[in-house]
């Protein structure tokens, strides 16, 4: 994921309140190809608000959102976006679930069905296909909200704190995990979290965000090789990044 040419995404100058209360002032940020980008900053701030201005699904009072160099300010439907709950549907056998997308977009269930079976392998869910999401750990339910998630929208994903509900050895492995997988996919990122380690672990860039109204305090490129063993999290150059990181906060 080191190697990304063109810009993705580039959300410029977003500002937005509710009522009289400021939330984002004068965000710019921006996702390069096959790039993994973290927002980091502290619980409330605003990033999930970033989000959803970023899926559409809420306008901001000023500012423009780019995909791909198309205006889609306050347009749903292009990204993927997966939540820190699973939201999978009870009732539905896992492959269902992770069909839902292609099915609401006008495929038919048997075709749809085919259409994601090749994926439970690289989403390490090979043989629980046809069980439901009580039979799977919360860690297995976490790569089947993924993979739903990346039927939707193949090469934009935007994850807002996806592992903030596990324990802290299921949260490390499915960090190493999410990168093992993205390695096998054309994807480009933006991940939310308040989680230092996590951020520096995981990313390219991280963008640290300050208290509410959110703006960007700086932007920080985390030069560690890929790809990445849970080794690097002792090494001195994380330590550097995490001290500066810490002191910027």
């Amino acid at each position: 994921m080191s190697t990304y040419q063109k810009n993705k995404l580039s959300v410029n100058n977003i500002y937005k309140s509710f009522g009289d209360i400021s939330v984002i002032d004068d965000v710019s940020l921006e996702l390069k190809e096959n790039e993994f980008v973290s927002l980091l900053g502290p619980s409330g701030s605003g990033k999930s608000t970033i989000f959803n201005i970023i899926a559409g699904l809420i306008k901001p009072d000023k500012g423009k959102v780019y995909i791909e160099d198309m205006d889609f300010t306050g347009r749903s439907g292009r990204v993927s976006y997966m939540y820190q709950k699973d939201l999978l549907l009870p009732w539905k056998k896992i492959i269902d679930n992770a069909a839902l997308p292609l099915v609401i977009k006008g495929t038919k269930k048997k075709e749809a069905r085919e259409m994601v079976k090749g994926y439970f392998k690289i989403f390490g869910l090979e043989g629980f296909e046809y069980k439901y999401p009580f039979q799977l750990s919360g860690g297995m339910r976490q790569r089947a909200a993924l993979m739903r998630t990346y039927m939707f929208s193949k090469d934009i994903i935007l994850l807002d704190e996806p592992f903030g509900g596990l324990d802290a050895i299921t949260k490390r492995r499915m960090q190493y995990w999410l990168l093992d997988v993205l390695s096998n996919l054309n994807a480009s990122i933006i991940f939310i979290t308040h989680d230092i380690d996590e951020a520096i672990f995981l990313s390219d860039r991280v963008y640290i965000l300050s208290d509410r109204p959110a703006r960007v305090k700086t932007e920080i490129k985390i030069d560690l090789p890929r790809p990445r063993k849970n080794q690097v999290i002792t090494t001195p150059r994380f330590n550097e990044i995490k001290k500066d990181i810490i002191n910027i906060l």
